[in-house]
């Protein structure tokens, strides 16, 4: 096998690789994009099912951050 034909057929065994991984970043993005939109649809369920819940749970964490990022900008 000639220099040529070496490098043909490396350059081939790269491309197959690179194809292989290309598709299975699809296939792990596809799913995380499903798991994500479950998610989603999860919490907004959560969230019609107890507002004020939500509500005093979103008002806690931001006082706690604020609270925490006013303090350790007088530090």
């Amino acid at each position: 096998m000639d220099t040529t034909e070496r490098g043909n057929h490396e350059t081939a065994e790269v491309r197959a690789k690179l194809s292989a991984a290309v598709e299975r970043a699809k296939e792990v993005c596809q799913r995380l994009q499903d798991q994500t939109a479950a998610a989603a649809k999860a919490t907004d369920q959560t969230i019609r099912e107890h507002p004020y819940q939500a509500l005093a749970l979103a008002l806690g964490l931001g006082l706690v951050t604020g609270l925490l990022l006013g303090r350790s900008r007088r530090d």
